[in-house]
């Protein structure tokens, strides 16, 4: 399925750290003007785990994951992705960083103007250079086939559910092998019966790739379903993290203000 992930993550600068840490963030701090929307956020995701960064709209959670990758410079604190600090990376750097990180928007972002095939041959033809047409061609059949969309090769987007969407702009993310996937808000906009399906997809891209994640979200039921632990935001800070029994067991009434 994934057989050439690790030789080629190998060979990269990142590597997989011994202690199974994977991403480590320590007081990390980041402001739009006068408005703080992360303090001191501190958290961990361990090597193959589902990470659910859980918490009302405007918690910063979005802002977390983009901090992650550099799409959002943050305003202190420390990121480490395969420990390296992604504050200090150069160009080069964290180019071959973003290489190893899918980030899955929470709009879908794929090409309008490109059919399916289209936009997942682009992100092959720029990070893996040395595949042959053949190798593209399977490459990108066997990622469609993992979202259930393997008919959908010469569709444009526009003729595509917002379910679909997800799906293909999913296959686009994983078709260059992702050891970290970060997911931003993945159910939001979908009717229950496809945020469902697109929450199984998250645990099945976890199982297939091997792949270590952190999944934003304010859906109960796509926390519930997808994760191995659950960290949630409060007011910018890190208000309970635990597994998910913890979370479905408290008493404290934020928390039953979600899980109810």
């Amino acid at each position: 399925m994934n057989t050439s992930q690790t030789d080629t993550f190998n060979n990269a600068s990142f590597k997989m750290p011994s202690g199974g840490t994977v991403i480590e963030i320590n007081n990390l701090k980041k402001s739009f003007g006068e408005q703080e929307v992360l303090k001191n956020i501190s958290l961990k995701l361990f090597n193959g785990e589902n990470l659910v960064v859980l918490g009302k709209s405007g918690t910063g959670k979005s802002v977390l994951i983009k901090c992650i990758v550099c799409l959002l410079n943050s305003d202190g604190g420390k990121i480490n992705v395969f420990e390296k600090n992604v504050t200090e990376l150069n160009r080069k750097e964290l180019g071959e960083l973003r290489q190893k990180v899918g980030f899955l928007f929470q709009s879908g972002a794929l090409y309008d103007s490109m059919t399916v095939k289209q936009n997942l041959e682009f992100p092959l033809q720029r990070i893996k250079k040395n595949l042959t047409k053949k190798e593209i061609e399977d490459k990108i059949n066997e990622v469609l086939e993992n979202v259930g969309l393997a008919d959908a090769l010469n569709k444009m987007p526009s003729q595509l559910s917002g379910g679909m969407r997800k799906r293909i702009s999913l296959a686009r993310t994983i078709v260059v092998d992702p050891m970290i996937m970060l997911y931003d808000e993945p159910t939001t906009g979908l009717d229950p019966v496809t945020s469902d399906e697109i929450s199984s997809l998250i645990i099945d891209v976890q199982k297939k790739y091997k792949t270590s994640s952190i999944i934003i979200t304010h859906d109960i039921k796509c926390a519930l379903k997808t994760a191995n632990r659950i960290i949630m935001l409060n007011e910018g800070e890190v208000y309970k993290e635990g597994k998910v029994e913890d979370f479905k067991n408290s008493t404290d009434p934020l928390i039953k203000s979600f899980f109810k």
